[in-house]
């Protein structure tokens, strides 16, 4: 019994602790209150500060002494699983990612700047009890990133940038470790008569990520006085978990009293864990037909399929035997954004945006703590300039899901002793409201 609880304590780590910063569900395309109104596009676009995320290199262009804006978005997300003919929903928390940038000119050709943002952060809350819960109860989701840049124009129309990534985050994640139908077929089979509607036994994993570092670097080419290019590169970087705490919580005394003898083992566990955070690379294109307007187009490829397995171990010698090789197998996937923008007056501007994000998580690796499938996201947005230099930025997306029928995922049925399957249709949508400044001189 104690091989299969260790086993199954894995699992639970495997399948919970990389979603932090290794899922199309947690990857972050709100970072920008300006951006967010077309579509997050700007990997072709000289956004002054806010392109040390975007494309580094577009910091080049920047025609201002100090460059500061700062954007916060609220994710109103909720997901939906159909199971057995009956629906059940999340209650999510907001998300807030958000963005802080500073761009400084040095030379008229050469700018510094540094950036704090969060590209990766989320919550899922479905509940202590329904049925998916030996999957996934809840899990909050963090990363940080500051990005110190550099960004030179070693021609009047073409420029080039870097940024170093140090990056770190934090997870905080609960599962039931024993389904209320296991339980119960063993009691039955012992002759007795309680029964449990709850799920008798929960784990908590909780860890944080240690510090790492990448680069983000880019270039950027005006072909015309119209026409701009621009390509971007992040680097994959290996996030480590060190010193990751488990706990165990009991529905009631009742089922504490069953089940603690089994399941202390796992109280006060440490693992440790080390996962790839993708790299993605950006190419895109802008077009200013006339004064007032341009329009833009980024594609991004995400290296998902760098995300192969993730392997388990335990710090206490006790339990080295159980440590876990896990297969992920995910794909490489692809956004595309579209957004275009146009001054209406000297004080406003108008923008709509698109995106396709599509999903690299594959039907039989389908896990509920990360509902991932394709989405389509439409956007509005403007701004507005009170005075000369100083915007207030403003964006609202929503987020549509394409649904995902008969996903699954296998779990080990603790009591049982067997792998059992769960399946469930899923769908996912959001609200995501920006709000930010921009402040120049």
């Amino acid at each position: 019994m104690r091989k299969v609880i260790a086993a199954t304590a894995l699992l639970v780590a495997g399948m919970c602790v990389a979603p932090e910063l290794c899922a199309e569900g947690y990857q972050v395309n709100t970072l920008s209150a300006k951006q967010n109104g077309m579509g997050h596009t700007g990997t072709a676009m000289k956004l002054g500060s806010e392109s040390m995320i975007f494309n580094p290199a577009g910091l080049a262009f920047m025609d201002k002494t100090i460059d500061f804006s700062g954007s916060v978005t609220g994710i109103f997300a909720t997901a939906h699983a159909k199971v057995d003919g009956t629906e059940y929903s999340t209650a999510n928390d907001p998300s807030t990612p958000l963005s802080f940038n500073l761009g400084m000119s040095v030379y008229d050709k050469l700018k510094v700047g540094v950036s704090f943002y969060t590209p990766y952060g989320s919550g899922i809350n479905w509940g202590e009890n329904w049925p998916g819960a030996v999957l996934n109860q809840s899990v909050k989701l963090q990363a940080f990133t500051v990005q110190p840049t550099v960004a030179w124009r070693i021609l009047p129309n073409l420029s080039i940038g870097a940024g170093a990534m140090v990056t770190w985050g934090n997870v905080d994640l609960n599962k039931g470790l024993v389904t209320p139908g296991s339980l119960n077929n063993l009691l039955t089979a012992m002759g007795m008569p309680m029964r449990f509607e709850d799920t008798p036994a929960s784990i908590n994993l909780s860890g944080k990520a240690a510090v790492t570092v990448g680069v983000n670097v880019g270039a950027m080419w005006d072909i015309s006085d119209k026409v701009t290019v621009g390509a971007s590169f992040r680097s994959q970087m290996g996030m480590k978990v060190k010193c990751g705490n488990a706990s165990v919580s009991y529905a009631n005394e009742a089922a504490q009293g069953l089940l603690q003898q089994q399941l202390n083992i796992l109280n006060q566990a440490n693992f440790k864990a080390e996962m790839p955070c993708a790299a993605v690379y950006n190419i895109g294109v802008s077009y200013k037909p006339v004064k007032k307007l341009i329009l833009a187009f980024d594609a991004q490829l995400t290296g998902w399929n760098a995300y192969k397995s993730l392997d388990i171990e335990f710090l206490s010698e006790q339990l080295t035997p159980y440590n876990q090789h896990l297969e992920k197998n995910y794909r490489n996937s692809w956004t595309f954004h579209l957004g275009g923008q146009y001054s209406l007056t000297e004080r406003f501007d108008l923008r709509a945006g698109l995106m396709l994000d599509t999903t690299p998580v594959r039907k039989t690796n389908y896990n509920p703590e990360t509902p991932g499938m394709t989405k389509i996201e439409p956007a509005v947005g403007f701004s507005f300039y009170p005075v000369k230099n100083f915007s207030i930025d403003a964006a609202l997306q929503y987020v549509a899901g394409l649904g995902y029928d008969g996903a699954s995922c296998s779990y080990a049925d603790l009591l049982a002793g067997k792998v059992d399957v769960f399946t469930a249709d899923y769908n996912v949508h959001a609200w995501n409201p920006s709000i930010g400044v921009t402040f120049r001189f």
